[in-house]
């Protein structure tokens, strides 16, 4: 049995969970449930980013010490993972005591390995980012990400000495071209790789920053928290195996927003290079989630409640609008006129009806039991088929590329295929003869209709779990004899 292993990334615990935090988490159960689908033996992780200065600013405000707000704040995130289905196998804090330990030995070996060193240093400074930017990276003067103020900041702190590890990096991108999916974001990195690459500070002193990992060789520093966060893909299965007894490191997959692209693809792989460790599999950055135009930002006032959105229509439809509705990679638009189209077109009249007419004519004709073909097996069966067989066959081959959407369009298109075929043939009108040529056609309409729906419902199951199983309980399931019918996708319907 092949493995697989994916991440998302950790998540902030300053504020409570949006769209694009939906957004990452969901795509990452949909590739492993694929992959378990597949016969994969499949692992995620996920889990929340507890130190840093934003987390103390949020727990200052709150008046609160940081770890009562990181653990209220963690709770967010899995009371949403749980609303979402989210079947991840580990969730990580990096206040988790195991974690802290991984981090602070590694550190230590760095630093034994001549790989950290102090000096003076001065710069432009993020509080938003939590990192030093250099004055051509500045953007009208304030942080190139998140187009926040910096303050200058002069102070001793430990490098890391990433520059080191600048070649080794860009020949590791050269030589795996699907190393850093899509491709332009792999362009985007070694663009960034052109310019020389200063080595990354690592630390802050407890001075200005006291919630963070005390660096082992100098407890009056705290460990950058990216440093920190980053080594969580590790440490939070250091002590777990695939079923065959390998461990899960190196990971599959990670996935992450591409605004964290140069931390994940310059930052990670140079650590892991000194440390002697494997470099990850695959790095995916996704697009974000526009409203005209723009990215989504909850202080903009653009932002998505995902919970709105599972109470108003259901945890699975909207499950299927991110995963169908965005390319992975590509930025997308999230409408809620365009969510109601998507649903209403694809799942309400394509799948819905398709569906629905199925089960209702098996259940009046043939007493709720999915009927054996009696009629010779023809053309448009044979086409119909293949249509099934296409669908199966892309979703195997593109999974190693997380084409999801693509996938879902796939899958889709079978359905489309047998609404097309159950217009053509008018299984209603053959129900109606009293001719046992007709009826048998109508066993063969019947049958090659239910089995097009089953191979659908188990393709899109990774996407829409519970609704899926409920379809597929409605086709019988394994033994052919027909669940209760019940409208799987209710059409939206709202007024203007």
């Amino acid at each position: 049995m092949p493995n697989f292993y994916a991440t998302t990334p950790i998540y902030y615990v300053n504020d409570k969970p949006h769209i694009g935090h939906a957004y990452t988490t969901v795509l990452t159960d949909v590739l492993t449930r694929y992959h378990k689908l597949f016969g994969f033996d499949a692992f995620f992780m996920t889990g929340v980013d507890e130190h840093g200065q934003k987390v103390q600013k949020a727990a200052a405000a709150k008046g609160v010490s940081p770890q009562q707000h990181v653990d209220e704040y963690n709770v967010h995130f899995k009371n949403l993972w749980a609303k979402l289905n989210i079947n991840y196998g580990h969730f990580i804090r990096t206040t988790d005591e195991c974690h802290k330990k991984f981090v602070r030995d590694s550190l230590q070996s760095l630093y034994d390995k001549g790989e950290i060193y102090s000096k003076e240093y001065e710069g432009w400074y993020s509080v938003g980012e939590e990192r030093f930017f250099e004055e051509s990276e500045l953007v009208d003067g304030k942080d190139p990400i998140s187009g926040r103020a910096v303050e200058w900041l002069s102070e001793k702190n430990y490098f890391f000495k990433m520059s080191n590890y600048q070649q080794k990096l860009i020949d590791q991108i050269n030589n795996n071209p699907s190393w850093i999916l899509p491709d332009f974001r792999k362009n985007e990195v070694l663009g960034f790789l052109k310019k020389p690459l200063n080595d990354l500070c690592i630390s802050r002193p407890k001075s200005r920053l006291a919630w963070g990992i005390p660096l082992p060789f100098d407890e009056d520093f705290v460990t950058y928290v990216w440093v920190d966060a980053l080594e969580n893909y590790i440490s939070g299965v250091q002590d777990r195996k695939h079923a065959d007894g390998t461990p899960l490191w190196p990971a599959d997959f990670h996935l992450i927003g591409k605004d964290i692209l140069t931390t994940h693809c310059v930052y990670w792989p140079t650590i892991i290079m000194a440390m002697g460790w494997e470099l990850p599999k695959h790095i995916l950055a996704h697009g974000w989630w526009l409203i005209d135009g723009s990215k989504m930002s909850k202080t903009s006032g653009t932002g998505v409640n995902p919970m709105d959105y599972i109470e108003n229509y259901g945890v699975d439809v909207f499950r299927y609008f991110l995963i169908r509705e965005m390319v992975v990679g590509q930025d997308a638009t999230f409408g809620h006129d365009s969510f109601v189209r998507r649903i209403n077109s694809d799942l309400a009249n394509d799948l819905g009806n398709g569906l629905n007419r199925i089960h209702k004519l098996i259940l009046t004709h043939f007493d709720g039991k999915i009927p054996a073909p009696a009629a010779e097996i023809g053309e448009q069966e044979k086409e119909l088929e293949s249509y099934a067989q296409k669908a199966m066959q892309f979703a195997k081959e593109n999974i190693g590329e997380a084409k999801l959407s693509q996938i879902v369009e796939e899958i889709l298109n079978s359905v489309r295929a047998l609404n097309r075929y159950l217009e053509a043939t008018a299984p209603w009108k053959l129900a109606k003869s009293a001719e046992q040529k007709d009826r048998d056609k109508l066993a063969t309409v019947l049958y090659a209709g239910a089995k097009t729906l089953k191979n659908a419902l188990t393709l899109l199951s990774p996407v829409i779990p519970q609704k899926a199983e409920q379809g597929l309980l409605m086709l019988g399931a394994s033994d052919g004899i027909l669940g209760k019918g019940e409208a799987l996708f209710p059409r939206i319907q709202e007024d203007k």
